[in-house]
C-alpha cells in the first residue's frame, strides 16, 4: 500500500468569500504532514477546498508534484479528501462505499477487490463488509472514509475535521491510525482541526495558522501551541478556554 506523497505549492492564490479576501503562500514538502488551525470563518477549509479543486482561485498558482492544477477539477487532481460527515452512502453496504474509490460504477475486477479487502483490513473493519452505514459507529463510518481514500491511491490526503464528532478516545485512536498509514504509505497529509491534541498527535512537526484569510504563522506544533508561540496563536488558544 505505498503510494508516496507530492509536494504542494500555493503560489499567491487569492479567493474571496463573502466579504471576506483571502491570500495563501505556502509550500509543503511530499509526504509532509501538516496540522492547519485557526478560528472559524477564517479559511481553513477554503484552503483545503482550492487544493482539492472544489473552489477555484480569481489568481494565483496551484501546484501538486510539480504539476499546475489550478484548473484542473477536483477527479483529475492527485488529491483525496474526507470530511467531517464522511460521505458514505446509506444505501450501499461499506463495502461497495469503499470501493467507489476505486470506480464510480462500481465496477471492480480482481485487483480493485483485493484492494478494498486489504483497505477495510487495514482500518480495523474486516468482517464488517456487508454492514450498511447505519450499522456502524462514527469511528467505523470514519474508517471506513479512510478506506476508501486508500484504495484511490493519490499521494494527497486532506482531512476536514474528520474526528470532530468523536470522543476522546476515539480521537486518539482514529488519530494513531492516520500516523500507521501514514508511516505505510507516505502520503502528504494536511489536517484542519480544532483540536490542538488532534494537531499535536497526528502533525507534531508543522502547523499552520490561519487567520483573516491568510497564513498568520508557521512552525513546528507544539512551539506554536505553547506559552512563547505566536501573538495570533494564542490569542486563538485563550479564547478557546474560555
Amino acid at each position: 500500500m505505498s503510494t508516496g506523497g507530492a509536494d504542494i505549492r500555493l503560489d499567491e492564490v487569492r479567493f474571496a468569500f463573502g466579504d471576506v479576501r483571502m491570500h495563501f503562500r505556502a509550500a509543503i514538502a511530499a509526504s509532509e504532514m501538516v496540522a492547519i488551525m485557526g478560528p472559524s470563518g477564517s479559511g481553513k477549509s477554503t484552503l483545503l477546498n482550492l487544493v482539492a479543486g472544489f473552489e477555484t482561485p480569481s489568481a494565483g498558482r496551484i501546484l501538486i508534484g510539480g504539476a499546475d492544477v489550478t484548473a484542473a477539477p477536483p477527479a483529475a487532481r492527485p488529491v483525496s479528501m474526507i470530511f467531517q460527515e464522511n460521505n458514505l452512502f446509506a444505501h450501499l453496504d461499506i463495502a461497495a462505499n469503499v470501493g467507489l474509490g476505486r470506480s464510480a460504477a462500481l465496477r471492480l475486477d480482481a485487483e480493485d477487490r483485493q484492494a478494498v479487502a486489504d483497505a477495510l483490513r487495514r482500518t480495523g473493519l474486516a468482517g464488517k463488509e456487508r454492514r450498511l452505514p447505519h450499522e456502524l459507529s462514527g469511528g467505523e463510518r470514519q474508517r471506513a472514509a479512510l478506506a476508501r481514500a486508500l484504495v484511490r491511491q493519490r499521494p494527497v490526503l486532506l482531512l476536514d475535521e474528520p474526528f470532530a464528532s468523536l470522543g476522546p478516545a476515539l480521537r486518539a485512536e482514529m488519530g494513531d491510525l492516520v500516523r500507521d498509514l501514514h508511516a505505510e504509505t507516505g502520503m502528504t497529509i494536511l489536517l484542519v482541526t480544532h483540536t490542538p491534541e488532534d494537531a499535536l498527535l497526528i502533525a507534531p512537526r508543522r502547523l499552520l495558522f490561519v487567520e483573516n484569510g491568510s497564513i498568520a504563522a508557521d512552525g513546528p506544533t507544539a512551539r506554536m501551541l505553547g506559552p512563547s508561540g505566536p501573538e495570533a496563536v494564542r490569542r486563538y488558544m485563550g479564547e478557546r478556554g474560555r
